[in-house]
């Protein structure tokens, strides 16, 4: 089994021990520290690549969960000493580095929802991105067992390869709230989540006759 790196974790906790002793408004060590964490977020939170496509499913499965464990942990560290991490403190990088790893703790809703109510006091302030809002508002909803506002989650119909959203309440007016987040309509984001799963999946898809994905019209 491969496990995430001891001297990773080691070197982000030594990185965020140091941040915790800046008195500077702007924290570039724990923005380089989020920057380095998330390089690794992202290999695992893809399709393996490289080395990792050689590990059995169960191997690739064990480092996944590691590596969102591991950071997770230090996240509830960088959470609890600053609050939701804005513009101000790390950066608009790092304040969307520390979103992208909080969506990835599927196992802990309650602190992706600790997380959420502290971002909405951000967004308010123009001190985080409301679009990164709307996609944990819609994790957080799932997570717990309700239905999504912004359409942001989607599963795939596999035999026409096409996105679709999950479930998702009152879908008739989806747009306008998406706009009110400064999200583009959600017919071109489904189109575009089609294309790349088509694409991750071409050969696949081209041997079931496949060739390109099945697209929505554009509301004009």
């Amino acid at each position: 089994m491969r496990k995430t790196p001891l001297l990773f974790i080691l070197l982000c906790t030594a990185m965020l021990a140091t941040a915790q002793n800046k008195t500077a408004k702007f924290n570039q060590v724990l923005a380089d520290s989020l920057k380095s964490m998330v390089t690794v977020d992202q290999v695992a939170a893809n399709v393996p690549q490289g080395k990792y496509r050689e590990l059995p499913s169960e191997e690739w499965q064990h480092f996944k969960d590691s590596v969102f464990s591991t950071h997770k942990k230090i996240l509830e560290q960088v959470f609890a000493q600053y609050g939701y991490p804005g513009y101000d403190l790390v950066g608009k990088e790092g304040e969307q580095n520390f979103w992208l790893m909080v969506q990835h703790c599927d196992k802990t809703p309650d602190f992706q929802k600790k997380v959420l109510n502290a971002m909405k006091e951000q967004v308010n302030k123009n001190n985080a991105d409301p679009k990164n809002y709307a996609y944990l508002t819609d994790r957080v909803l799932l997570n717990t067992g309700n239905k999504q506002v912004y359409g942001t989650q989607v599963t795939y119909n596999l035999a026409i390869c096409q996105a679709i959203p999950r479930p998702l309440v009152d879908s008739a007016n989806v747009n306008a709230r998406r706009k009110e987040v400064g999200l583009d309509v959600i017919e071109k984001y489904l189109n575009l989540m089609s294309e790349m799963h088509f694409n991750m999946n071409k050969a696949g898809y081209e041997q079931k006759g496949i060739t390109q994905p099945k697209l929505y019209a554009i509301p004009q």
